[in-house]
């Protein structure tokens, strides 16, 4: 069955760790992804006490991680020292990295490669960028750039059910059709949320305020995926949207549509 995991930042220590550690000890979720904001490094004590086991998610372009440009290497690699630090001292599972935003795929492929992390899996993306992203698109919108990354930086693959879903509808793909292509690339973590299924742009919207087809998304990638819940959280005293979802995918998961 798949585990369920809780997205959280590494500056949320003030308001959500302890509310994080009693839903987990009450079987809520199994894992935390921890997204990494730069220069926190004061934060991972904070967390390693927790006992929880963990993802990692890398800084994106928001934090000026681009691996898709060469000029942004040294700069990349920097971020992933830190980065680093968090997952050994979590003894996290796997980090997830994108792609990058205006730049070359096969450069993408060859910062991942040359970091050389057996943990590393790539992100699928949107095709059309949010507008506080200085660039045209993003790098692994499409399966033949995310192929390619896969095998040439041998890493594996984490499937974003609404990214793939906005980048469909770019390409003018069927939206369903367009998962099941993608699940031909064996993710071994899949993020999940609602949107509006003609969207091009992600929402994350909390389940069932979109219209997502979720009997027909089970049906495509089965029960077996770990799945962090990627939904918007309206509290910052506490975690009962998520908690709300999670029961939710929960039933999901064992069937009960």
């Amino acid at each position: 069955m798949s585990k369920i995991g809780l997205k959280l930042w590494n500056i949320n220590t003030d308001f959500y760790l302890e509310e994080a550690k009693k839903l987990y000890h009450e079987g809520i979720f199994s894992y935390i992804e921890l997204y990494i904001v730069p220069d926190y490094m004061d934060k991972l004590e904070s967390w390693a006490k927790l006992n929880i086991p963990f993802d990692i998610h890398a800084p994106h372009y928001a934090h000026k991680m681009n691996l898709s440009k060469k000029s942004s290497k040294e700069h990349n690699y920097k971020l992933y020292e830190q980065v680093k630090k968090y997952a050994d001292r979590l003894n996290a599972d796997r980090i997830i990295f994108h792609g990058g935003s205006g730049g070359d795929y096969k450069e993408t492929a060859n910062q991942l490669k040359e970091i050389n992390d057996s943990r590393i899996l790539i992100e699928n993306k949107p095709y059309e960028t949010l507008k506080f992203v200085n660039e045209d698109y993003y790098v692994g919108a499409k399966y033949e750039e995310l192929d390619y990354i896969i095998k040439n930086a041998g890493c594996g693959f984490c499937l974003d059910i609404g990214h793939a879903i906005c980048a469909a509808n770019s390409f003018k793909y069927d939206v369903y059709g367009y998962i099941e292509k993608l699940m031909n690339l064996r993710p071994q973590r899949i993020h999940l949320s609602d949107l509006i299924v003609t969207s091009t742009i992600d929402q994350h919207l909390n389940f069932k305020e979109g219209n997502l087809d979720f009997e027909r998304i089970f049906k495509i990638i089965g029960n077996n995926i770990p799945i962090t819940i990627e939904t918007n959280k309206s509290s910052k005293e506490n975690l009962n949207d998520y908690k709300k979802d999670a029961q939710f995918l929960a039933q999901m998961i064992k069937g009960e549509f």
